[in-house]
């Protein structure tokens, strides 16, 4: 049977057990009760960003705007210091020297394979933490990087650290608010980008900011005027930033899609970052 075929099936199964259980309340209390019912059915047949291909979908989707390519498996190697005042970005999601999780990412390598070639600078990236400083670091570091990109057990890490410490939460977070896919997506690009804190600047404090202006499905608002809300004030928070000032990567690319209506990411999908042309055809 068909997802759609599926879907169809269990609304109207939903529908007539609200019918029955409902009779005897007030028509409003009804409306609503059944409205709701539906929203719930409508996301619980929607594929989360958990679901293989949708995270290979967000892997791409971020890297168009991290690293002007969908071939975000070939920035394991990636390593520059962009000027953003974080010292080192580097790997697929950016991790940062200055920021902390570099230095876990080393560590989370080192635990699984001691003596790797990046174990000897786990001294200095303790240091630089909080700073854009190279001290300890340098040329040495960035060609060790290259090296330990091509070890298969540090791409593991990667990988471990990004869903660990970013895709993992705001994919939870987001469930948790009633999101489907492009929703989810919105929350991982931001904490990609604005860091997991609480803070004004960070997502937790632009997820705040979102749900002063609008309520969270969750919380019976509308999905879209909820996701506005956050790509507004997430865009606020950008601006603050030379570095994040172009806003594209939501103009462009999330706001096109939620324009769409395309709440569960299904390819094919078309959108520009800095003005590039990108698109996901299946």
């Amino acid at each position: 049977m068909s997802a759609k075929h599926r879907t169809a099936r269990t609304t109207r199964t939903t529908r007539a057990a609200l019918a029955v259980l409902l009779a005897a309340v007030p028509v409003t209390v009804a409306a609503v009760s059944a409205g709701q019912a539906d929203a719930s059915v409508v996301r619980a047949a929607s594929v989360g960003l958990d679901d293989a291909h949708k995270k290979e979908i967000a892997m791409e989707l971020v890297s168009s705007a991290e690293n002007s390519s969908l071939d975000w498996k070939a920035q394991y190697k990636y390593i520059e210091d962009i000027g953003d005042g974080r010292g080192y970005t580097g790997g697929i999601i950016g991790f940062c020297s200055g920021t902390g999780d570099m230095l876990q990412l080393v560590q989370h390598y080192t635990d699984l394979k001691p003596g790797n070639v990046l174990a000897k600078y786990l001294p200095a990236l303790k240091k630089v933490n909080g700073s854009d400083s190279h001290s300890g670091l340098g040329s040495a570091f960035t060609r060790d990087w290259a090296t330990a990109a091509k070890d298969s057990v540090f791409q593991q890490a990667q990988n471990d650290e990004r869903d660990r410490v970013y895709f993992n939460p705001a994919v939870s977070q987001a469930k948790s608010d009633g999101l489907r896919a492009l929703g989810q997506f919105m929350y991982y690009d931001a904490i990609v980008m604005h860091g997991p804190g609480g803070d004004s600047d960070s997502f937790g404090g632009i997820r705040a900011a979102a749900m002063r202006k609008a309520k969270t499905p969750a919380q019976g608002g509308d999905e879209t005027a909820y996701l506005k809300a956050f790509a507004d004030a997430r865009k606020v928070v950008m601006k603050k930033e030379e570095a994040h000032a172009d806003t594209s990567r939501v103009d462009t690319e999330q706001l096109v899609f939620l324009s769409a209506k395309n709440f569960d990411l299904n390819p094919p999908l078309k959108w520009k970052v800095y003005g590039d042309p990108y698109q996901i055809n299946s």
